[in-house]
């Protein structure tokens, strides 16, 4: 369901900042917060400069001129970062047509038809969707609307966009030049997949990545100055994105969930890196790499992660009941996390609620199975929460969900106050709570009912 996880190229969207707390102290005139207004100031003209060049805009660099700043760059990024460099840097420079031709390659690399089916399943099956969405031209625009160039760990290649102008290009630069010193150290591409099965693994190994090179950048804009002694960045940055995601409409049209998963490994990325392991330096950054989080959780709580305590998994086994029911196969089993918990409730109810309920979360599993109708689908979902008393919220939000999914749905006479029954066009539907734990199922066969029933209360 994490759509965004898996992904070896993004638009460049890296300073869209989300305000997750409040400063650490008032900000006051002085050298260190000068060179960080600068900086965001920076930060602030090169977000604009995406789309177009503006007018009285410096005019792009000369090729020459952007080859050697990539390799001057790449050395500045290596001293700053300790991250060693290990082989030549091969460069790239593309215009707005043939990035936006790789871009449309590497998102048909990235996935099989069969991954993207299954992607674009669970997301109609959870509701956030229409039936009718179409998930890889929805991505293709997604992807290509800002986008101007991207170091590749596949092809060992950055790519440099030809329009933007000198000042412009280091800011970009100094982030995907950070990526490539991590793929020379590290493998990339081995990194993000080594979770490939659990989304929400693969998600906070993306928020390392990205939180990285965004940590990188912005200690870059304001040497000498150590961005771990900074206040919060992302209030600071705030108002930036709220202000610049209207000039991109297919960014700022797009639900809540797909900007929220987009954003999420830059931004909470970058918050991590600044909240947590950035106290211990550059090097401790670097251990991130062999010892990275398993969780969306320790991103959004640093301090989760640093405690090195095990964390809690639950299973769920396939249920008997749906064994060949109605043609039934399965699809897909996976994980959300608390970053996909936070962008469900977030787009189906608030996300006041979603920073409310979701940061309860401690973990989940959930099955999707697909009929002979490709639209017909049964959910199974099993989710544990920090307390029965947020259990009892979320399992009140997911109640309204349901009715907001299935404006049909009935309600069965055996509902109570932790036990919802009812009917929809595509089947049962049964929700749960028992103590700290919500589970449920959609699109049961009305013949399963019971079994099903019995499956869900047995956890």
């Amino acid at each position: 369901m994490i759509v965004f996880s898996r992904r070896p190229v993004k638009p460049f969207r890296d300073a869209g900042v989300w305000p997750t707390e409040p400063m650490k102290r008032p900000l006051a005139s002085s050298p260190v917060l000068l060179s960080l207004a600068a900086a965001l100031l920076l930060l602030c003209a090169t977000i604009s400069s995406f789309g177009q060049t503006p007018p009285g805009q410096a005019p792009p660099a000369p090729k020459q001129s952007l080859l050697a700043t990539a390799d001057d760059l790449l050395r500045e990024m290596s001293r700053t970062t300790g991250l060693p460099i290990r082989a030549p840097l091969q460069k790239q420079i593309l215009s707005r047509a043939e990035i936006r031709k790789y871009l449309e390659e590497s998102l048909r690399e990235e996935y099989t038809p069969q991954e993207i089916h299954a992607q674009e399943s669970v997301l109609k099956a959870f509701g956030l969707v229409s039936r009718e969405f179409d998930l890889p031209k929805f991505l293709l625009n997604f992807y290509t609307e800002q986008a101007a160039g991207a170091y590749d760990p596949r092809r060992k290649t950055m790519f440099i966009a030809d329009w933007p102008s000198e000042e412009m290009q280091k800011m970009i630069l100094a982030h995907e030049l950070t990526h490539a010193l991590q793929d020379q150290s590290f493998d990339l591409e081995e990194f993000v997949h080594a979770a490939r099965a659990n989304d929400d693994a693969t998600n906070a190994r993306q928020a390392v990545v990205e939180g990285y090179a965004m940590a990188a950048m912005m200690q870059h804009l304001v040497e000498p100055v150590e961005l771990a002694s900074l206040p919060s960045l992302e209030p600071m940055m705030a108002g930036i994105i709220h202000q610049r995601l209207e000039e991109f409409p297919a960014f700022s049209n797009a639900p809540f969930f797909f900007r929220m998963l987009a954003l999420f490994p830059y931004v909470q990325g970058m918050g991590f890196m600044q909240r947590g392991p950035q106290q211990g330096g550059w090097e401790k950054l670097n251990s991130l790499f062999t010892r990275p989080p398993t969780t969306t959780k320790e991103i959004f709580e640093p301090a989760v992660y640093l405690d090195e305590k095990p964390l809690l998994e639950i299973s769920l086994p396939r249920p008997a009941s749906l064994a060949g029911a109605a043609g039934l196969r399965l699809l897909t089993e996976n994980t959300l996390g608390e970053l996909g918990y936070y962008a469900l409730l977030g787009q189906s109810i608030s996300e006041d609620e979603a920073k409310t309920v979701a940061t309860g979360w401690l973990a989940d599993r959930y099955l999707l199975y697909e009929g002979a109708d490709a639209s017909q689908f049964a959910l199974v979902a099993r989710t544990r929460w920090s307390s029965p008393e947020t259990a009892l919220a979320f399992f009140r939000d997911y109640h309204t969900m349901l009715a907001r999914k299935y404006p049909e749905l009935t309600s069965d006479k055996r509902s109570a106050a932790d036990l919802f029954i009812g009917s929809a066009a595509n089947g049962q539907v049964i929700l749960l709570r028992k103590g700290d734990e919500v589970a449920w199922a959609e699109g049961v066969p009305t013949a399963r009912t019971e079994a099903m029933l019995n499956f869900l209360g047995a956890f």
